[in-house]
């Protein structure tokens, strides 16, 4: 089911009165349905691979807070990984691995017998496999405790409004709200359906109007010019942030209104002012996960300068893989590799902020435009087809200097500068000015005003018929 639908629309009004209508003692059955029902709407059989991890991680989870044994621990956790991994691996994976096995093999006159799967990569697989990992290993390393109520446990890795997309949660954070009572709460309810309407309002008007314009040049590389890829670039890196920041932004609403706190997911990653900081404030709940279970493991930073790149080598590698089975993502991870690697080698030699207040705003401006640029060449890797399509648009930009023929997507292009413009004014504002025009702290008149402006923005703007979150296919 589709945030961006009706019939998502009927769903959330029909379970959250349900969910305030009911006993607290029945609550949890009530999400876990709707739940099941909201994954199910996508390919039901599928409903199958989630019920699988559940039971093995759920018995794991028991089984390695029970055990004693150091060996035997360690087997129980190896055991629940296996189980989450060795799943993705298979949907996500195999045809990916066998093909290129199918390629070396035939470099030596071979013929792989290992035929391909003809199978559906289950909707956000990535995403609750990796929520389901962190629990198993938080009770593997005392930081949580069991879950026994078999029912909690199983809506803890099937919460609706994050089950597809995340953010990807932490137990310590959600377990012990979904044992919670939560009262009806006006504020909690007005609040969650403004941040909502904030979110349908960077997908519908924003992200999949951007699609539009994106996908005919991305989809014919050879065909447009230099200064119309540079365009549809800069597009691509503002239609996924406003795609997936959108999503999550209707998610954390949507979990707000009936009084659960999903954790930050994006906090502003275009005014970073260096790879770092964007990292801090890209996709928090991915990049936290690698960073507590690969990037410390393997040492973290208190190892020499040279593991420590190794270890930024294997995280960015991994988030690359983990975004999908293409060397296209493989490639835009190691291109953010090379970015952080790179940015720590000259940190130390970088001119401190200056204390005159215009000198610093211009060097951060500078570090912000120069950050962007960064970001948006590597996610033409990321939204290409192929590598191949990738370096021919590449090379496209050569002639970035020519006249832009917008075509049939000129009319989009236009309707699209307002709607940004509002996205990053409001940003800024957040980002410099958090305190001006508070919108909580404003009357009624100005606060029902901005929301049926921007209700008028979606119905006016918006595309209805635009395609899936892009997060979706991982």
């Amino acid at each position: 089911m589709l945030f961006n639908s009706g019939e998502f629309l009927i769903f959330y009004i029909l379970v959250t009165s349900l969910y305030f209508a009911c006993p607290y003692k029945f609550r949890w059955l009530i999400l876990l349905a709707a739940s099941c029902y909201f994954y199910m709407a996508f390919v039901p059989i599928y409903i199958l691979i989630l019920g699988f991890t559940i039971v093995i991680d759920y018995f794991a989870g028991i089984f390695i807070e029970r055990t004693m044994e150091p060996h035997r621990r360690k087997m129980l956790l190896a055991a629940s990984i296996v189980a989450n991994v060795g799943v993705l691996a298979v949907f996500k994976y195999f045809n990916f691995i066998n093909l290129n096995i199918s390629v070396l093999l035939h470099k030596f006159n071979y013929h792989n017998p290992i035929p391909y799967l003809a199978i559906l990569l289950p909707i956000g697989l990535s995403f609750h496999t990796f929520q389901a990992m962190s629990y198993t290993i938080e009770v593997y390393r005392g930081k949580q405790k069991a879950e026994r109520h078999f029912g909690i446990y199983s809506l803890y890795v099937m919460f609706y409004p994050q089950l597809v997309a995340g953010p990807i949660e932490r137990p310590q954070n959600i377990l012990p709200q979904m044992h919670a009572k939560h009262p009806f709460d006006y504020n909690l309810m007005v609040s969650g359906l403004r941040m909502m309407l904030w979110g349908f309002f960077k997908k519908l008007v924003i992200a999949d109007r951007l699609s539009i314009y994106v996908n005919m040049v991305y989809n014919h590389p050879k065909s447009y010019n230099g200064s119309e890829i540079a365009i549809a670039s800069i597009f691509f890196a503002i239609q996924i942030y406003c795609d997936f920041s959108g999503y999550t932004d209707i998610a954390i609403g949507c979990a707000k209104t009936m009084g659960f706190d999903l954790m930050k997911n994006f906090n502003r990653p275009y005014f970073a002012a260096n790879i770092q900081d964007f990292w801090r404030r890209w996709h928090i709940s991915l990049s936290t996960w690698f960073r507590d279970y690969v990037y410390i493991p393997l040492g973290g930073s208190r190892v020499s300068t040279g593991r420590l790149f190794f270890n930024l080598f294997i995280v960015f590698l991994l988030s690359g893989i983990w975004h999908g089975a293409n060397y296209t993502y493989v490639i835009w991870g190691l291109l953010h590799c090379l970015y952080y690697v790179t940015y720590l080698i000259i940190k130390p030699y970088l001119p401190k902020e200056p204390k005159n207040q215009t000198a610093a705003m211009l060097m951060r401006t500078a570090g912000i435009l120069l950050t962007f640029a960064l970001v948006t060449f590597a996610w033409i890797f990321f939204r290409a087809n192929s590598v191949t399509d990738a370096f021919t648009l590449i090379r496209g930009l050569k002639t970035i200097g020519a006249k832009p023929i917008y075509g049939a997507g000129s009319s989009n292009l236009v309707h699209s500068l307002i709607p940004i413009a509002i996205l990053f004014l409001v940003e800024y504002k957040m980002e410099y000015l958090p305190q001006k025009f508070n919108l909580a702290s404003q009357n009624v008149v100005v606060k029902w005003s901005v929301v049926m402006l921007t209700v008028f923005l979606i119905l006016t703007f918006g595309v209805f018929n635009g395609p899936r979150f892009i997060y979706f296919q991982f």
